[in-house]
């Protein structure tokens, strides 16, 4: 229990320092300010893996080439956390690109699209809703 609990902390100081390095520490160009967003960081139960998911705003290119810029800007990460969380020994980073936001923005646009469609063949069909 007590392990998870350090887990759980690891990952949300993963996810906080790594957010600000998205605002002011990573150089790259093709990782655009405001475009990236960390939506998760899932840390191995031995601290030695860390799986950052990240939502990216912008067409399939843009996305693209900002995952590539996250993926050179890996090793600064890592050695960027190294020195501001103290651990024994610093995860391996990863990022993974995160769909979610975009499936469950996919699923909204279609349940709207749904209910107005049933709300225009109910007024059709002469039937009133409140």
């Amino acid at each position: 229990m007590a392990t998870s609990r350090r887990v759980s902390r690891v990952a949300s100081l993963i996810q906080r320092e790594v957010s600000q390095m998205l605002l002011n520490g990573i150089k790259d160009d093709r990782v655009g300010v405001g475009m990236v967003s960390i939506t998760d960081v899932e840390v191995s139960g031995d601290l030695q893996h860390a799986k950052i998911f990240v939502s990216i705003y912008g067409t399939e290119a843009a996305q693209a080439e900002t995952m590539e810029g996250l993926k050179s800007s890996t090793p600064f990460v890592r050695r960027e956390l190294g020195q501001r969380i103290r651990l024994r020994r610093t995860p391996e980073v990863v990022f993974y690109q995160d769909h979610s936001l975009e499936r469950g923005d996919r699923t909204l646009t279609l349940l709207n699209q749904l209910t107005q469609e049933r709300e225009k063949g109910e007024t059709e069909n002469g039937e009133e809703t409140d």
